[in-house]
């Protein structure tokens, strides 16, 4: 008699145990929530890194319109409007970009040449020189016009996903793969809108 008792009563216990879904809704909550996580994270970055896009190609639009705006500049001009094109970038500071403004001289002859009149670049914080001065570059063939100036303004930046980036760049967080380092570029031409060239005399 004790036995069958203590038998129903185990069967009883054990029915109530599976018929109990008070643990159900923690369960899938444990399931559900790294995975709203993940899109969360996804969806911002996602929405960081268009936007840091835009930003690169405002750099070139930016930059390329004040050179274009002068009769003439020094290094000194160059290297200031390309820090304040990489101020546009802001808040965003997880990588440098690079911008390289290069004046082009397309010369007057029945097979024009497209030289390099002058050329400056910003690596990170440092101002060089690109290209010396006359050597051959290239140009859309729709700019290629004899006796004419262009300026193009090159700008180019490898952003970095913040699940993939630490202050220290010991080491990465997340996703080390091919998203740690996404290449942004873009490349702009004008014309001076002052003068038909814009010379740079120390550069």
């Amino acid at each position: 008699m004790h036995s069958a008792g203590a038998l129903r009563g185990i069967s009883a216990r054990v029915d109530r145990f599976c018929r109990d879904r008070r643990g159900v809704a923690a369960i899938e909550f444990a399931f559900i929530v790294p995975v709203l996580l993940i899109m969360y994270f996804i969806t911002m970055e996602a929405s960081q890194a268009i936007e840091t896009s835009k930003k690169v190609s405002r750099i070139g639009s930016m930059v390329a319109d004040l050179v274009t705006q002068q009769q003439a500049v020094v290094k000194a001009d160059l290297d200031a409007m390309m820090q304040i094109g990489t101020s546009t970038l802001q808040p965003y500071n997880r990588s440098l970009p690079t911008i390289i403004i290069t004046g082009i001289q397309i010369t007057d002859e029945a097979s024009p040449r497209v030289q390099v009149a002058w050329s400056r670049k910003l690596v990170g914080t440092t101002y060089t020189v690109d290209a010396a001065k006359n050597t051959i570059t290239t140009v859309p063939s729709t700019l290629k016009i004899r006796n004419t100036f262009l300026v193009r303004v090159e700008s180019d930046l490898g952003y970095k996903p913040i699940i993939t980036w630490s202050a220290s760049n010991s080491q990465t967080l997340g996703l080390t793969s091919v998203f740690n380092n996404i290449s942004m570029s873009e490349t702009y031409y004008l014309r001076p809108r002052r003068s038909p060239t814009i010379p740079c005399s120390d550069c």
